[in-house]
Formats: structure tokens, C-alpha cells, sequence
């Protein structure tokens, strides 16, 4: 709903229509899921002090069309349809010519049998010759051609698990994105009931993130936003599952890790974020130290994803009420004190 409100704001207080294709700008915008289509936005409003509908339309086309990642699909799906057009072409060219080969030997064998002397044997032989050589000659090319499509449609295999790999990602923090984190925590909840083993989530918020973008401006706050996902990077490693789940807001996926240590992994992250002094690119001013709050729920016999996260979730509100800064879970009071309150 902030986000919402963000957007809404921006499109009033620039005079712009009110249509979906401009509310899905600004909620990007507000959200700085896409840290290109900020710097744009950013850039053309200190340039020009105003978004025009011909900017609007570009910045649409360029950064959020949802047809982008089609076409690249579909560009590459034709590449490889095309690819194998062409080789099933050449095979049965290959096929033919084979057919016909075996033919000519067939014929050659009866031939020999019925010739009568040297002039005759060497004209069979030399037909024979002649239709090896364009056998081999055919086999040739194909073996060639199959080598080539080989290569072309590894590249295009490459090109395909690029576009999967941007999808699943966060252009901002590198981090994986919503998608990524809801199809990996499925997963990795149903082979914690599979095997047993548990599982853990951590959801953390930066603390005074609003505070950021109004007092310094967009840019730095997506600077908070690499800072804290450049933290997670180096501080989780191995089957642990990162991601910018929305917003300010990140989460971990701690499988066969049980709560004492997941605790331990999400003070840790804290402690990194925290370690971090946060300096203006442009001015080099120093703006002081990153927090974060950070809930911790684990997964319990009954549990889905949407239970596991409501626990985490309402770990990390109770650690925002109690100060921030500070990492609770579901078995301290004051989660319990949160959970009380939510009922009420």
C-alpha cells in the first residue's frame, strides 16, 4: 500500500494521466526493484523537471514491456526450429543419396557378374568410384553441418539460460528475485518433509529505509540496497537461498538448519550490514552505518510457505516495535507479545 500511495503521489504531483501503464512506472519506481528505469527517471526529471508521454512510453518499452522476455525466447526458439529445419533438410539429402549409393552397389554386383572382360569391369569400377566419392563427399557435409548446429544450438541453450537466470534475478542487487525466492522456498519446504530435516527462514527490513530515500534521494537508496545485498552475498554461502524479497525487505533460506542456528547466521548477517559505513558517490559525505531487523521462523510439522513466512514476518514487526537493530524469533516473548496484539 506505501508503494501504492508512492506511485499515486508521483502521478499527481507530475500532472500525469492516470493509467495503468504509468502506475506500473512508478510502482517500480517506488519499489527500486529496476535501478536502471530509476537512474532514467532520476536523470530526466533533473534535466528536464518533467516526464513526457513520449519519455514515458520509451522508459515502458525499454525497462518493464512484459512482451521483452518473451521475444527473446521466441527469437531463440525460432533460431533452433530453423537450426533443425536445416539439418532434417540435409539428412534427407543424406538419406537419399544413401539410398541411391546402395542402388548403385546392388547394380555394380550384378554387372561384375554378367561383365566379359577388362573394358567392361573398369567401367562398373569406375562408376563405383565416382558414386563413393560423392557418398563420402555428402557424408562429409553432413558430418560438418551437424558439428555447426551443434555449436549453434549450444550458444542458443546458453542464450536461454541467460533469459531464465534474468528472470529469476534482481537487477538491482543481484540477489535472486520474488519469483526465485517463492519457487526455492517450495521446494526446499517439501524436502525438509521429505527428509526430515529442518528448515529455516530469516525476513529482514532496513531499519529507517524511508529516511534514506527522503533525506539523500533514489539513488541512495538503491546504494543501501547493493549494500545490503552485497552483505548477503558475502555472508551466505553453499544451499543457503538469497533473495530481495520486496522493497527494503530481504529473505534467507536456511535448509537443514534448525532455529539456535539460523539465530546465529542472522545476527551474523546483522553484524555485517552493521560493519558497513555508508558514503555518498557523489559527494563522498559519510551518511553513518546500515541496520536491519531481522525475523526468524522454522518449519513445523503442518506448516506450508505462507505460514512459515507469516511467522518470520511477524518476528521481524516485533523486532521493529522493540527498537530494530536486532534479530527476534519465534520463541522470544516479544514475538509472542506481537502475535497477541495481531489477535487483538
Amino acid at each position: 500500500m506505501a508503494f501504492a500511495e508512492l506511485a499515486l503521489g508521483q502521478i499527481r504531483s507530475l500532472r500525469q494521466t492516470a493509467i495503468p501503464r504509468n502506475y506500473e512506472i512508478w510502482y517500480v519506481y517506488a519499489t527500486g526493484y529496476n535501478s536502471q528505469l530509476n537512474q532514467v527517471i532520476n536523470e530526466t526529471l533533473a534535466r528536464n523537471g518533467k516526464l513526457t508521454e513520449a519519455d514515458l512510453e520509451q522508459i515502458y518499452e525499454t525497462y518493464l514491456s512484459h512482451l521483452k522476455t518473451t521475444d527473446r525466447i521466441d527469437k531463440v526458439g525460432a533460431r533452433v526450429i530453423g537450426e533443425i529445419d536445416d539439418v532434417m533438410k540435409l539428412i534427407g539429402d543424406a538419406l537419399g543419396m544413401s539410398a541411391s549409393y546402395n542402388a548403385s552397389l546392388s547394380g555394380a554386383t550384378e554387372r561384375l557378374a554378367k561383365a566379359v572382360g577388362r573394358e567392361q569391369i573398369m567401367k562398373i569400377v569406375d562408376t563405383l568410384v565416382k558414386t563413393t566419392h560423392e557418398m563420402r563427399d555428402t557424408t562429409k557435409a553432413l558430418e560438418d553441418r551437424l558439428a555447426l548446429s551443434k555449436t549453434e544450438i549450444t550458444n542458443l541453450q546458453h542464450s536461454l539460460e541467460a533469459i531464465r537466470a534474468e528472470s529469476l534475478t534482481d537487477p538491482l542487487t543481484g540477489l535472486g528475485n520474488r519469483k526465485y525466492f517463492d519457487r526455492s522456498l517450495e521446494t526446499a519446504v517439501a524436502t525438509a518433509f521429505d527428509t526430515g530435516e529442518p528448515l529455516s527462514l530469516l525476513m529482514f527490513d532496513i531499519d529507517y529505509f524511508k529516511s534514506f530515500n527522503d533525506s539523500y534521494g533514489h539513488l541512495t537508496g538503491d546504494q543501501v540496497l547493493r549494500l545490503v545485498g552485497m552483505s548477503l552475498k558475502q555472508t551466505i554461502k553453499g544451499q543457503d537461498i538469497t533473495a530481495r524479497y520486496g522493497g527494503e525487505e530481504f529473505a534467507v533460506v536456511l535448509p537443514n538448519t534448525a532455529l539456535r542456528q539460523a539465530l546465529t547466521v542472522a545476527d551474523h548477517i546483522r553484524r555485517a550490514v552493521m560493519a558497513k559505513e555508508l558514503k555518498k558517490k557523489s559527494t563522498g559525505e559519510i551518511l553513518g552505518r546500515v541496520t536491519i531487523s531481522v525475523g526468524v521462523s522454522m518449519l513445523k510439522p503442518g506448516d506450508d510457505t505462507d505460514s512459515l513466512i507469516e511467522r518470520a514476518d511477524a518476528c521481524l514487526y516485533a523486532a521493529k516495535r522493540n527498537g530494530r537493530n536486532r534479530v527476534i524469533c519465534e520463541v522470544d516473548p516479544e514475538y509472542a507479545a506481537e502475535s497477541r496484539s495481531q489477535v487483538a
